[in-house]
């Protein structure tokens, strides 16, 4: 199933500055960021066959971007090799990266069937993090478990990686990420990361 195979495809990651109910400046738990993030996940699956996958991208960019830290993330998933892109490399980087994480959650999410997200506990983290545990029920099917990872920016906070039925998108990506740089370089990963949005938005 589609939304199955989100635990090994989700954040999966053109504006950094979209605007949202929670703003950089207003404060925000790291509950209700999710919270309203999943709830927008929902009303665009409601309505993902009239919207397409377009419409699905531009209601999701908005809601990806604030809830998630894309340019943190886009920066742990390259590691010790981000050290060596020049600042114009890194501001690409962070761009595609928005762009790829944003047409993941438009192609995983485009349909809607009776799919319900509960939130079920949050907990606290020795390095000042919050954990959210939440999962989504589908009807006729196994539920998904998400634990959400989040840090504060600002006022509010950002989810830094997510891990979907024990799978870690952070470290799946970083794997993928660094090893295509230390093979093939910087060109190639660029590359690759824009066919995989030209894919999702052919599918």
């Amino acid at each position: 199933m589609r939304l199955k195979r989100l635990a090994i495809l989700t954040l999966s990651l053109s504006s950094l500055y979209a605007t949202s109910a929670f703003s950089q400046e207003e404060s925000a738990t790291a509950r209700q960021i999710i919270d309203k993030f999943q709830t927008e996940l929902i009303h665009v699956m409601k309505d993902g066959k009239k919207l397409g996958y377009a419409g699905r991208y531009e209601k999701l960019e908005p809601a990806v971007v604030n809830s998630h830290d894309l340019p943190k993330i886009a920066r742990i998933v390259v590691g010790k090799e981000g050290e060596k892109l020049t600042e114009e490399q890194q501001k690409k980087l962070a761009d595609v990266f928005t762009r790829i994480s944003v047409a993941s959650y438009a192609h995983n999410f485009k349909d809607f069937s009776g799919e319900e997200f509960i939130i079920d506990s949050e907990e606290e983290t020795k390095n000042g993090g919050v954990v959210i545990h939440s999962h989504l029920t589908i009807p006729d099917d196994k539920p998904v478990k998400f634990d959400y990872m989040l840090k504060e920016k600002g006022a509010s906070w950002r989810i830094i990686n997510i891990i979907a039925n024990g799978v870690s998108d952070l470290a799946l990506k970083r794997s993928e990420y660094t090893a295509i740089l230390q093979r093939d370089g910087f060109d190639a990963l660029i590359s690759q990361i824009n066919e995989k949005i030209d894919n999702y938005a052919k599918q």
